[in-house]
């Protein structure tokens, strides 16, 4: 074996034998690791070699595109080819795929035929090429599984990176829309897409997203959540600052606003970066469905959210501290279901939580056939066992419920979950310290938001740090006309700002008047 180091990197042999069993030797004689060796009758004094990972690549493409064309080549067009002409003559004449490149170092081969290309080697030749054939198994795009809309798109990132990449451009084709793909892993190798919009995303924002990519050091990602958690700017906080979808109009529609997505190979979730509270109240659904109904579901959507966290620790301060706020009916209702319950309204409270908790994570991890039934089981012969065996009252029975109903308003599952962490803490200061306990919580809370940034921009941003030009309650708590909405997100920083030229409605005209 014939092999010359540069710098780090070993360049092939012209031997074909001795680079073909380096590479096998690479592989650990795996069998997966096909090679095919044959004389074609073009060069019949030079061997030629094909070499792929077996189950990644199409086998479809590889016999038609690559081994007919070369086993098939005639003699009279190719026969004064020598050396490494012959390999330049095999992509000019030959080879009929798309993709096909020259590689002359062992570590460049061995990538690609894990990223699903194909190498070809020739005898006498210092140099290969690679051929895009990548393949097998994936599963097909199907509807959208954790963030279902009844209008709108009905259809979902996979684990292909190649193919999310492509559902967001057969949305946004313009050449504007720019992709860099990264690969991060020391083992894994896995590909990571950065996508924005040339002309309208920041480019300080890109800049620090390509940084933030570049300084992880991990010998594997397996999704994208891997890679949120190297580039969100606080880790020590129960507030998400990357928003995830596995959407591709909601990726077009954040690039569109000037936003960065970031796609991991393997991965049906794409990140969103920047992102701010008000964002996990917003919907793609929000902008399909008129305006007025699209703004009275996401206020909704804010009340449920204040209701998700403060509930059950309003209905503790209530019942343990502060009775006299309580009509008096509504307190001897409560005071006779409570009778006979032995414990406090904390802890009856956490008993509750708790057990919804369970019963959620085990509806989850069950089989889907069994999952849901016994998820109801569990609601309703648990609930209904606990209240009649004066564990706890119905009161708190009701409570629990309607919180997590409540929860389930969220779009956004991470949102979400934070808010069931934020819930337990706001009890546990309702039950010691009453109305005082949740107002000092929620003054915290209010804190921390504001002290948060994903990627330079105020984590409560365009409330606070201050009001931007287009005011607070743009498409923040209400979603104005779409001839309205003129400009982008200002908290951003945007090159191009405007989306339309005015806020002009244009102008209708009616069959009458035309008559």
């Amino acid at each position: 074996m014939n092999k010359q180091n540069t710098g780090r990197l070993t360049t092939f042999s012209p031997s074909l034998h001795a680079n073909v069993k380096t590479i096998r030797d690479c592989f650990g004689n795996s069998t997966d690791i096909v090679i095919r060796m044959f004389r074609s009758d073009a060069a019949p004094e030079r061997e030629i070699a094909i070499i792929y990972v077996d189950g990644i690549v199409n086998s479809q493409i590889i016999n038609e595109s690559v081994m007919e064309p070369l086993m098939s080549m005639r003699l009279p067009q190719h026969a004064h080819v020598k050396g490494s002409k012959l390999l330049e003559a095999l992509r000019s004449c030959v080879v009929s795929i798309g993709s096909v490149q020259s590689v002359n170092t062992l570590e460049h081969a061995l990538q690609y035929m894990t990223d699903g290309l194909c190498v070809i080697m020739a005898d006498g030749s210092a140099e290969a090429l690679t051929a895009d054939v990548n393949g097998g198994e994936q599963r097909s795009v199907t509807i959208p599984q954790t963030q279902t809309v009844i209008r709108g798109p009905q259809h979902a990132f996979v684990e292909s990176i190649q193919t999310n990449i492509s559902l967001v451009r057969r949305i946004i084709r313009s050449s504007d829309l720019h992709v860099q793909v990264h690969k991060i892993g020391q083992q894994t190798h896995t590909n990571v897409a950065v996508l924005y919009l040339h002309g309208v995303a920041d480019e300080g924002i890109i800049k620090e997203v390509y940084r933030r990519l570049a300084a992880i050091e991990i010998d594997g990602v397996l999704e994208s959540g891997y890679v949120e958690e190297f580039i969100q700017d606080e880790t020590f906080t129960l507030f998400p600052t990357l928003s995830n979808t596995e959407r591709p109009d909601a990726v077009a529609a954040a690039l569109l606003e000037g936003r960065v997505a970031v796609m991991v190979d393997g991965s049906p979730i794409a990140l969103m970066a920047p992102t701010t509270f008000f964002t996990f109240f917003q919907s793609p659904e929000d902008y399909y469905q008129r305006y007025d109904i699209a703004s009275f579901v996401r206020i909704i959507r804010y009340g449920a959210y204040v209701i998700s966290i403060l509930l059950p620790a309003l209905y503790i301060a209530v019942t343990t501290f502060h009775q006299e706020m309580l009509p008096t009916t509504l307190l001897i209702s409560l005071a006779a279901q409570r009778e006979g319950i032995p414990f406090p309204g904390l802890v009856e409270a956490l008993i509750m939580e708790i057990t919804f908790e369970v019963l959620r994570e085990a509806g989850l991890r069950m089989p889907r056939a069994i999952g849901p039934a016994i998820s109801i089981v569990g609601a309703l012969v648990l609930g209904q066992s606990a209240v009649q065996a004066g564990i706890v009252s119905a009161g708190m029975v009701i409570i629990v419920s309607f919180t997590a109903i409540s929860n389930f308003v969220m779009p956004e599952f991470n949102m979400a979950a934070t808010s069931r962490i934020i819930r337990f803490l706001f009890m546990i200061m309702a039950g010691i310290f009453g109305f005082f306990g949740i107002f000092i919580s929620v003054m915290l809370m209010l804190i921390h938001l504001v002290s948060l940034r994903s990627f330079g921009v105020p984590y409560m941003s365009p409330l606070a740090p201050g009001p931007t030009k287009q005011g607070p309650w743009r498409d923040v708590f209400i979603r104005l006309p779409w001839w309205a909405i003129v400009l982008r997100p200002l908290d951003l920083n945007l090159r191009n700002p405007k989306r339309r030229p005015n806020g002009k409605k244009p102008p209708t005209q009616r069959h009458s008047d035309k008559a």
